[in-house]
């Protein structure tokens, strides 16, 4: 399909990356959050059913809105990070495939089958977050995700109305250094994968 990245490259996407915990005071810009989110919506989705619905937290008294509905730990990132997405998913997403998906009526395989729409939802929204992730990489941005916080209140918060539900955050912006933990771990190859 096409030509592998370089070590370089890969080091930037995976092997060097790191999750962030502390932020440097450097802005990031709209267009910046407009770039990411131009590469990340080219991630395959399950018949393109493309879920996800982002909130980029970007201002102050959006931030003072987000950080009582975070863990303790989490706040401070949250608080100074140039920007935290929130990453929902659309529990409806269906609605969209006539235009998304048009070969044939797969908005028919969801409606009136909420559990399967909600799985989909998910599985795909969390699918689209790794592309964010990859996309922030890409363009030279440092992420911070996190999963803890109050799910039913940053959805009563940020996504009103109950047909999208938050999914997880993730801070962008520039890590500083300082705040890395030592490298964890990963399992090798034999211990999670067969091969049959």
């Amino acid at each position: 399909m096409g030509t592998p990245l370089d070590d370089a490259a890969l080091d930037t996407m995976f092997r060097t990356a790191r999750t962030q915990n502390r932020w440097l005071d450097k802005p990031v810009s709209r267009q910046q959050l407009v770039a990411l989110y131009d590469l990340m919506r080219w991630g395959p989705t399950s018949a393109n059913c493309f879920p996800i619905r982002i909130v980029f937290v970007t201002t102050t008294a959006a931030k003072e809105r987000l950080k009582p509905l975070v863990l303790e730990g989490n706040r401070e990132k949250v608080m100074t990070a140039p920007v935290t997405a929130v990453m929902g998913y659309d529990t409806q997403f269906y609605d969209w495939l006539p235009r998304l998906f048009p070969h044939v009526d797969a908005r028919a395989w969801f409606v009136d089958k909420p559990d399967l729409a909600e799985t989909t939802a998910f599985r795909n929204s969390s699918l689209q977050g790794a592309y964010l992730i990859l996309a922030a990489r890409a363009i030279g941005l440092d992420c911070g995700p996190m999963s803890g916080f109050d799910n039913e209140a940053v959805d009563r918060e940020f996504f009103p109305g109950g047909r999208i539900k938050s999914n997880f955050i993730c801070a962008l912006g520039y890590g500083d250094p300082a705040g890395l933990f030592d490298r964890l771990p990963r399992p090798d190859v034999d211990e999670v994968c067969r091969f049959v």
